[in-house]
């Protein structure tokens, strides 16, 4: 099974997979976190430097854009060739409010014509090879069997599916039932993503999916960082590496300039995944994240690692 490491703002970043790849070589792919160009295909500094080469040594990456212009998609897509990526992901399933009421992300699924117009000049200009990221629908998973036949239309490298619909957000359950049917529809490679929190999770997809070879873990893979080891047959995370991955993130977040509560308010997002590690651990939570000194934050953590139940084999629930 091939599995990748979705694409997660504000958490996968560079300093994130770089962590994860020296501690945790098993995934055998990155998507970054989208690049949101303007109409020209300009993007922020931060997300170039995210994505050098240099940055990103030893790590398969593919980058994934939000746009629903095709010249801003291009003019980006031109950018990432000339860093040498040779692949670019559509961000066809972001739901977030904000984005969707642009028109972008999961928004993109509500008028299938201007999807189609924006494919037919991406795939016909696009100096890379595109794969697409995508939710099942807007409103509702049905939606999926004529999304899907736009998406055939093109020689799309790879279709990620996260089998829920925009609505569902991250609550609902996934659609299998459809999924399943796009899985015998599709003709290009299909990856599918969406709670795969466990080894039985990725047990029972692919007992009811054996032709799948393709699985997107996101959640579950932030919550647990061994979680790729873990599905490979590999023993499960430990306390003490657990604590040194954590050490590692605060210090790459520190080396990169950030401001000592910018670097705490970063991992403090990192906690709620972290968090599900440590049940009944309520009060020391409490203080980690209502440290506003380094030295408090460090103590708060250190108190966690030391002192809480740990459970490596709890699943991300949502």
């Amino acid at each position: 099974m091939f599995l990748s490491f979705a694409p997660m703002e504000g958490i996968t970043g560079a300093g994130f997979r770089r962590v994860h790849r020296r501690m945790f070589p098993e995934a055998d792919q990155y998507y970054a976190p989208f690049i949101a160009p303007d109409a020209g295909g300009r993007f922020k500094q931060s997300h170039l430097r995210a994505l050098l080469p240099d940055n990103n040594r030893g790590i398969s990456l593919v980058p994934q854009i939000l746009a629903n212009s095709a010249s801003a998609f291009l003019g980006a897509a031109e950018t990432l060739a000339e860093l040498g990526y040779t692949e670019v992901n559509l961000n066809a399933g972001c739901p977030s409010g904000t984005v969707v009421a642009k028109h972008k992300g999961a928004g993109m699924l509500a008028d299938l014509d201007t999807l189609a117009a924006f494919l037919d000049e991406v795939f016909d200009r696009c100096p890379l090879e595109i794969s697409i990221k995508t939710r099942m629908g807007l409103n509702s998973t049905d939606e999926f069997p004529r999304i899907l036949a736009i998406y055939q239309r093109y020689p799309v490298k790879e279709l990620i599916v996260h089998a829920r619909d925009r609505v569902g957000m991250y609550r609902s359950e996934p659609d299998l039932g459809g999924f399943a049917e796009a899985l015998r529809a599709c003709r290009c490679p299909i990856c599918y993503n969406g709670n795969v929190f466990t080894g039985h999770d990725l047990d029972a997809l692919a007992a009811r999916f054996p032709a799948l070879q393709r699985v997107m873990l996101g959640r579950g893979a932030v919550a647990n960082p061994a979680l790729f080891r873990q599905l490979k047959g590999g023993r499960a995370l430990q306390r003490e590496e657990l604590r040194e991955f954590h050490g590692q993130l605060l210090e790459e977040a520190l080396a990169e300039g950030l401001a000592p509560q910018y670097a705490m308010a970063r991992m403090k997002e990192l906690w709620f995944y972290f968090s599900r590690l440590f049940p009944g651990s309520e009060k020391t939570m409490k203080a980690v994240y209502k440290a506003r000194e380094l030295s408090d934050y460090r103590d708060a953590t250190a108190r966690l690692f030391d002192e809480a139940i740990f459970d490596s084999l709890r699943g991300f629930d949502g």
